[in-house]
């Protein structure tokens, strides 16, 4: 059994509610994520659920075991990469692994099928000093340490940040591989677009649980019709759109505006219309080199949504 299931789990910290009334059931071998910004209360629920922290209240199991009552199997059953770089810096990379394997009654030989596709890259640094390594490198090495001893269940908290693209992009395809292999990954993450490669996501923002549901599930729940508007003074545009008497939301995506109106709106005079009364409304507020495109949603369009 390699499920993780949570239970109306809260955690405050003084004033400041870190989780309020979490309740997740993550199933084995899915690849689940904790998608949300910084303060959404990713890394006290991995904390814990890796039995480093208590819950004030609720429940929590992993492996079918409990977080507090079996918390000295669990941590055998488990790996768990926090956000933070945690290895030991003055150690090489083939002295950080084989320590770790030591923890736990193992050698990198006896798992390296698990690691093999991980260890190919770092191989070639492996007299180097973990504290020398770039920050993809840091990441794939914590994530071999975490898989030395096999684990059951893989915690992974936001282990892009701070990674160039390419490593990013080569980190999720080892997640990928890893799954297939039939471990349980949770995995959190403050960029939307990694969602995607989930199986399941579930937003979170301020200790709370927005939606839970597949990528595509929670795009199919935007319930506005999007444009993307673009012009030659941006910032200007966001307010002016926002001020449109038909406006639902606006916020700046990257070189563009994503603009939301109601369906209802758009279906009135047809989208065609639609955009030239908004491009008349634009141009009379002074703007120039303007383009307004329909767009599908993406989930931070949707997370914004949900956040109000």
């Amino acid at each position: 059994m390699r499920e993780v299931v949570i239970e109306q789990v809260n955690k405050a910290y003084g004033e400041v509610q870190a989780l309020q009334d979490i309740s997740l059931h993550i199933g084995e071998g899915e690849l689940f994520g904790l998608i949300g910004p910084d303060g959404a209360g990713k890394t006290t629920l991995f904390r814990i659920l890796t039995t480093l922290l208590l819950a004030d209240s609720g429940t929590a199991s992993v492996c079918g075991l409990d977080v507090v009552r079996d918390y000295k199997e669990i941590r055998w059953r488990v790996g768990y990469m926090p956000g933070r770089f945690s290895l030991y810096q003055d150690l090489t990379v083939e002295e950080n692994l084989d320590f770790f394997a030591t923890v736990f009654n193992t050698t990198i030989k006896e798992n390296y099928d698990l690691i093999r596709d991980i260890y190919v890259q770092i191989e070639p640094f492996k007299k180097r000093r973990a504290g020398k390594l770039s920050g993809g490198m840091k990441q794939k090495l914590a994530l071999s340490c975490a898989l030395i001893h096999r684990p059951d269940v893989l915690f992974l908290d936001e282990p892009t940040t701070g990674v160039d693209p390419v490593s990013r992009v080569e980190f999720w395809d080892m997640l990928d591989r890893l799954r297939r292999q039939g471990i349980t990954i949770m995995v959190s993450t403050p960029y939307m677009d990694e969602a995607s490669r989930c199986d399941r996501i579930a937003l979170m923002r301020g200790g709370r649980c927005l939606s839970v549901d597949t990528p595509d599930g929670i795009r199919a729940t935007f319930d506005k019709r999007l444009f993307a508007v673009h012009s030659a003074s941006m910032y200007p545009l966001l307010l002016d759109l926002r001020s449109y008497p038909d406006a639902d939301s606006c916020f700046s995506f990257g070189d563009a505006q994503h603009f939301a109106v109601g369906k209802e709106v758009v279906a009135r005079a047809g989208e065609a219309a639609f955009i030239r009364e908004l491009h008349r409304f634009l141009e009379a507020k002074g703007h120039t080199d303007i383009r307004i495109e329909p767009i599908k949603p993406g989930i931070e369009d949707c997370f914004m949504a949900l956040d109000g």
